[in-house]
């Protein structure tokens, strides 16, 4: 068995500095932030980035890890929610949030379902295993249209994300998805 010896502190405190930055660039540019100048802005070199995230996914994989977590365990508590399709739509409002952090993540992110080298693909796949659960759950209530798939919300919600803002006011993701269960409701 291999022993994972602790970062040297200068070593962890570059690795921070770089996460804040990296939050910082990729809320101001989106995912396509320069890398190399999140680099500059946490006074590193970019090998210096390199070492620690070989790859743009794996520092995305970073940041957002605890949240994908988070909206992963979010569904599992929402499996006893009375009411299945309230809980999924809370749900994907959730996953809408987190998606809508960075310009670009939705699209990244449904790219990553399909791309198994992707540091986000393991995060993404836990994400739509826990949302089949709610998906499956409000279709056994006769809540939500038999027809409807886990792909299918995943997709709608991600465009969502990504035409919520360029709706007038601060509910676009919001008003976008309510639009949408009015038409997945059960007849």
């Amino acid at each position: 068995m291999t022993e994972v010896k602790p970062m040297r502190a200068d070593a962890r405190r570059n690795y921070e500095r770089l996460l804040e930055e990296a939050q910082r660039a990729f809320a101001e540019h989106g995912v396509e932030a320069s890398l190399e100048d999140i680099a500059r802005r946490a006074g590193v070199g970019i090998g210096t980035l390199y070492r620690h995230f070989p790859t743009r996914d794996a520092l995305l994989e970073t940041l957002l890890r605890a949240r994908f977590d988070g909206q992963a365990e979010r569904a599992r508590e929402l499996l006893t929610d009375p009411a299945p399709l309230d809980a999924l739509q809370a749900w994907l409002l959730g996953l809408g949030d987190t998606t809508g952090t960075f310009r670009g993540l939705a699209e990244l992110t449904a790219d990553a379902l399909n791309d198994e080298t992707s540091c986000l693909y393991a995060s993404c796949h836990a994400m739509r295993d826990a949302a089949s659960q709610l998906v499956e759950r409000a279709k056994a209530a006769g809540e939500l249209r038999a027809d409807v798939t886990t792909h299918e919300l995943l997709l709608l919600l991600h465009a969502a994300s990504w035409a919520g803002p360029h709706l007038p006011g601060d509910a676009g993701m919001q008003r976008l998805l309510a639009l949408v269960f009015e038409g997945l409701r059960a007849s």
